[in-house]
């Protein structure tokens, strides 16, 4: 019985990190178990299908939050960037990609480290929102950019964009909502 129990325990652990910032319940998700898995799946196999195909002068991350992917992060040309909008596209069962990609030259360490730092302090500053759950927005960052995805409405939108374009280090935001109403 113990070991039923430690199974059950980690299982709720394992959903709550394939989630997406670890902290979510079933209860404040708005997408179906079945569907979190999708998105976890998509991601993984379009980082795998890019990375054999583009391994150098590339850094290209996938995100994806109810079946829609976004591509972000640096390609050498724009023959590259389409052709990853293709790869990605090809994963079923992705219903729609937002291509992020930049032709620019790949992004330092350093940047990429302070990225991570900036989408932590927004989904910090989200905690204070009386508007919306921080469960409901997945946040990435990609040279100064955040980007924010979810299925929201629009006054979700609007209060998790004014929280995060006041975030300190956010040059820029980019919503990849999905809109309830």
């Amino acid at each position: 019985m113990r070991n039923v129990s430690l199974i059950l325990m980690l299982l709720g652990a394992l959903a709550g990190c394939a989630q997406g910032g670890g902290s979510m319940t079933s209860a404040s998700e708005r997408r179906t178990e079945g569907t979190v898995l999708d998105d976890r799946n998509i991601e993984e196999k379009a980082m795998q299908r890019v990375g054999e195909k583009y391994k150098f002068n590339t850094k290209v991350s996938v995100t994806c939050f109810n079946r829609y992917a976004l591509i972000t992060g640096q390609v050498a040309n724009e023959a590259a960037k389409m052709d990853i909008e293709r790869i990605v596209g090809s994963i079923p069962p992705v219903k729609g990609i937002a291509n992020e990609l930049q032709v620019a030259g790949v992004s330092s360490s350093g940047a990429r480290s302070s990225d991570s730092g900036v989408s932590s302090d927004v989904r910090s500053r989200f905690l204070s929102s009386k508007v919306f759950k921080r469960d409901h927005i997945k946040v990435f960052t990609e040279n100064g950019v955040v980007y924010l995805m979810g299925i929201v409405n629009h006054a979700e939108a609007d209060a998790a964009s004014e929280i995060a374009s006041t975030t300190n280090g956010v040059q820029k935001v980019v919503r990849v909502f999905e809109y309830m109403d």
